[in-house]
Formats: structure tokens, sequence, C-alpha cells
């Protein structure tokens, strides 16, 4: 798995702690993989949740259901992504953390996980800088919903969506398919539209030719088109990276007309 790539916007001088965190947590969480079927929640909404996670394959979401029955899906974490990390400091979780897809998770009890984080400085930096990245995340799509439209918010999930799975060696660098495992409800779930307005926006990206969805396999047909539509709501980091936009586009961000793909570290 990449390393100092997948830490978007890190001070160089934290790059090894990140990587001997990585280690470290191989070490606290190894042998406790398990395999979870689409649709098992791993966290019950306001509950109490003992459990640290960190994903291996697969697609997770955490979302919060309303008394009315309307959903909102608040982040999607992805393969290498650490999820309930507040378990470190909190007893209850608001939300409910459920597989998307069939997932292999590795989980370790909270008080495991503290002792080695008060004993180990890396492996703090390392569960600190999941909750960072996770802020990251939310300020974009606070964005998103507040001031984009929903052509961009779609084009914004799909290229950051493409962009996190190159970066966790799950994709090859230049690929411009990838299994969404999301209906279309979740995914208006996501982006504050419904499924009906969904419909209508994938409809407009196919007949452009710039993003087909086919059950639950997303191609992208143009991929400078999409981060067109995208770039008004993607920040620095995802803008000066090929991973999300493209080696021509990463390489006009970084004052490379060539489209260079090296790292700024």
């Amino acid at each position: 798995m990449p390393d100092s790539a997948r830490y978007l916007l890190h001070r160089p001088e934290i790059l090894e702690s990140l990587r001997r965190g990585e280690a470290a947590l191989d070490r606290v969480m190894g042998g406790s993989g398990r395999l979870y079927p689409a649709g098992r929640l791993l966290v019950e909404a306001d509950s109490p949740n003992t459990q640290i996670f960190r994903l291996r394959k697969g697609w997770v979401g955490r979302l919060r259901t309303l008394e009315d029955g309307r959903s909102q899906f608040i982040l999607i974490f992805l393969p290498g992504d650490l999820f309930a990390v507040k378990s470190l400091f909190v007893t209850h979780s608001p939300d409910a953390v459920q597989a998307l897809s069939e997932v292999l998770v590795e989980q370790v009890d909270h008080r495991t996980l503290r002792e080695a984080y008060e004993q180990d400085a890396d492996l703090a930096t390392r569960c600190m800088w999941q909750v960072i990245e996770e802020e990251r995340r939310l300020h974009n799509w606070v964005v998103g919903l507040g001031r984009g439209s929903a052509d961009e918010r779609l084009a914004m999930l799909l290229i950051d969506f493409r962009g996190r799975l190159i970066l966790s060696g799950t994709l090859p660098p230049d690929a411009l398919a990838y299994e969404l495992p999301m209906t279309q409800e979740q995914i208006g779930d996501h982006l504050g539209i419904s499924n009906v307005h969904v419909n209508r926006v994938l409809r407009t990206l196919r007949e452009e030719g710039i993003v087909t969805m086919r059950g639950r396999r997303v191609t992208i047909g143009d991929l400078d088109a999409l981060v067109r539509l995208a770039t008004p709501l993607l920040d620095s980091a995802e803008r000066g990276r090929s991973e999300f936009v493209g080696p021509k586009e990463a390489g006009l961000q970084n004052g490379n007309p060539r489209g260079s793909d090296d790292d700024v570290l």
C-alpha cells in the first residue's frame, strides 16, 4: 500500500512517524481480520462501542437516520481507513457504521489500543492522522452540500472514490473504472438529493460521454470533463494529485504543464 501519497498534506517531518505508526497498528491488530456481509451494522447508532476498526477490503459507510426515516451517509470508508477511532475517547457513537459491501476488517478493543496509544507516539500519530483526514473530507463535503450543484457533488464523489482507491492500492494508477457498491438511493443519501435526481444526473453524464454507471460499475469515459465539473469542490490536495485529477491537470496545478506525477511531500 502506498504510504507517502496516501497521507495528503502531511508535514514531511512526520512521514516516518506515520509509517512506523502503520506498522504498529499491524502488530496490535494482526490476526484479527474478520469478514462481514454487505448490510451488516458494525457499529449501532446511539449504543456503546468498544472496538476500533481498520478496513482491509470493501466499503463501509457512517450514517445517521432521523426519526422519520430519512438517512444521511456522512462518510464513506475505503481500504486502509481506520474508523470508530472516537471510541478511544467516547463511550457511545451517535451514528451507525454499516458495511456497504462484503468487508474484511481488523478490530481491536479500545483498552488495548489506548494502552498502545499512550506508550507509542508513532501509533498515536497515525490514529490522530485518521481524525485529521476525516476532518479534511468532511470540510470538502460541507462545502459541496452547501454550495455545490448536484452535478458538481456527484462528480466530486466519483473523483474522490477513484483517487482514494488508487492511493490505497486497490486500483492501478491509470484506472478509469471501479465497482461502486452503493445503490442510487444510498448515493442520494450521501449527496443530499433524491435517487430520482441521482438518476437524472447520471443520465446526463452518460449522454455526454463522461461517465457510465451500469449496475454497480462506474466507467469514466472523459476524466478531464469529469474533473472540470468537480474542480470547484476539490481541495488543493486533490487538485494537485494525479490519482484524483489525472496527470495532465495535476501537472498544471503543480506548475508542470507536462503533467508530472512527482509527489509533493
